[in-house]
């Protein structure tokens, strides 16, 4: 090799080094150009908040959507809840009102029999009384009317006479008023427990 082409290759050879060390200087003038311009930076630091912020401005959004559905669901349901409880409640009075309605009208109907046995029992022991002391009484009647019958005067004699004669009618109507007493005696009872 000659010293021309030596000095050719040299020459190439520098060449090359010169381009690759302007590429590297353009790269890293490059570079801090990047590095000092504050406003670029600043600007592209706002661009990247404000897409950060958008974003999470969107999720939140979604998010309290998301609650605000959960939320009335929740109600829903809640209100739903103490609707069948409320149901249930009415439903429960009405039938214990209905049953204590019953047993009430039961009991009263049982002392409404209680009270007629009693009735009629005493009536039926003022009647027996009645007809024992209307029997004595027309014994003794018997035996006094005679004994007045002689003494009364002539115009009278009539009905005493009928009285004697016929003493059931007498006593009947004897047992028919101590009947009505008993009947007024126990109505009062009855009206004294009301």
């Amino acid at each position: 090799m000659t010293d021309k082409e030596t000095a050719k290759e040299t020459a190439a050879h520098l060449r090359r080094q010169i381009a690759r060390t302007r590429s590297q200087l353009g790269a890293t003038v490059e570079e801090l150009a990047g590095k000092t311009d504050v406003r670029g930076r600043a600007r592209a630091r706002a661009a990247d908040f404000r897409d950060r912020a958008g974003a999470m401005t969107v999720q939140l959004r979604s998010t309290a959507a998301q609650a605000g559905h959960t939320v009335q669901g929740r109600a829903a349901h809640a209100r739903h809840a103490v609707q069948e409880q409320a149901s249930h409640a009415r439903h429960a009075v009405q039938e214990r009102s209905t049953h204590a309605g019953h047993v009430l009208q039961e009991r009263s109907t049982h002392a409404g029999h209680v009270l007629q046995e009693r009735a009629a029992h005493a009536g039926q022991t003022a009647q027996g009384r009645a007809i024992e002391a209307g029997h004595g009484a027309h014994g003794r009647m018997t035996r006094a009317g005679q004994a007045v019958e002689q003494q009364v005067p002539a115009p009278v004699r009539g009905p005493v006479r009928f009285a004697m004669r016929h003493p059931r009618p007498v006593v009947i109507v004897g047992a028919a008023g101590v009947a009505l007493v008993a009947a007024g005696i126990l109505g009062r009872r009855r009206a004294r427990h009301q």
